[in-house]
């Protein structure tokens, strides 16, 4: 059961690749080219079938015929790049034609690249590789981006919910929730900055804190005090969103957890000092870190 699922999962995580030409025999040959290759081919044998299985099938890259009947290869084209839905689906545009004017036309329509008839397997396989490599590149950074957009309303949404619910429970459950968040606060931290993998010092410390609190929506930088041995965190505007924030100076107590995790990360016998908090009604919050 479990390598027909493994099976299964290879079958569809194969780049799907579409074929399309009048000429069956042409079909065939490039099938035949890639059939080597770790890849789920369609073919058809038209403008309008090929359409349908875009429709359908959402393949990785097109291997388009231009001289086709009823609809040809630089109209299928168009259509596909003018749809929101397939214009990132690469376009291999297969021709007889070598005239700079045919190619100016496919450019035109949105083709990614051309082969000239007849094909050679050589250069049909290196295209073909090449062109999902881009299309991969592309898929992940969209779902990087919609990834990061999802990650963006959720920390927006916590940093509203968070201090209606601390103003909501008692003070020893404060304490257990907000030791329980800078915890994870923490271990986010050395995956995203690889604390145990560099040499730390006072201005990188004072950087990642600001950085942190910008990320929550607050407005923070770092500076350096009278000298290299102090630093200065100071913030204009809580991550903390609204009122709330000067209501409950709590939250003060989990900046300053996040603050103190990280300035330990640089030695030890660092120290971190809270002058004003918003949250404690000053016009700004302002931390320093002192080296040992």
């Amino acid at each position: 059961m479990k390598q027909k699922e493994e099976a299964l999962l290879n079958e569809n995580n194969r780049p799907k690749v579409l074929i399309v030409d009048d000429m069956r025999e042409n079909v065939e040959l490039m099938e035949a080219y890639l059939a080597v290759e770790p890849y789920k081919v369609f073919c058809a044998y038209g403008g309008k079938e090929a359409l349908r299985i875009v429709d359908k099938e959402k393949p990785d890259i097109v291997l388009l015929d231009v001289m086709m009947p009823e609809v040809n290869g630089y109209e299928v084209c168009k259509i596909l790049k003018e749809n929101p839905e397939t214009q990132f689906i690469p376009v291999l545009m297969l021709t007889a034609l070598s005239e700079l004017e045919d190619r100016i036309k496919g450019i035109e329509v949105g083709a990614d690249d051309f082969l000239t008839k007849p094909i050679n397997r050589l250069e049909l396989k290196t295209r073909v590789k090449s062109l999902l490599r881009v299309k991969y590149l592309h898929d992940r950074l969209v779902a990087d981006r919609d990834s990061l957009e999802v990650k963006n309303r959720v920390q927006s949404i916590l940093t509203a919910v968070i201090p209606t619910l601390l103003q909501s429970v008692s003070n020893e459950e404060k304490k257990v929730i907000i030791n329980q968040m800078t915890g994870m606060v923490e271990k986010t931290l050395l995956e995203m900055y690889h604390f145990e993998n560099r040499e730390m010092d006072l201005a990188y410390a004072g950087n990642v804190c600001a950085e942190i609190m910008n990320q929550l929506g607050g407005s923070f930088y770092s500076t350096m005090g009278e000298n290299d041995k102090i630093w200065i965190v100071k913030g204009t505007r809580c991550p903390w969103k609204g009122e709330e924030a000067r209501k409950n100076p709590i939250l003060c107590t989990l900046t300053r957890k996040i603050f103190s995790n990280i300035t330990l990360k640089v030695d030890s016998g660092c120290r971190l000092e809270a002058l004003k908090t918003i949250g404690n009604r000053n016009d700004c919050c302002e931390f320093l870190i002192k080296a040992a």
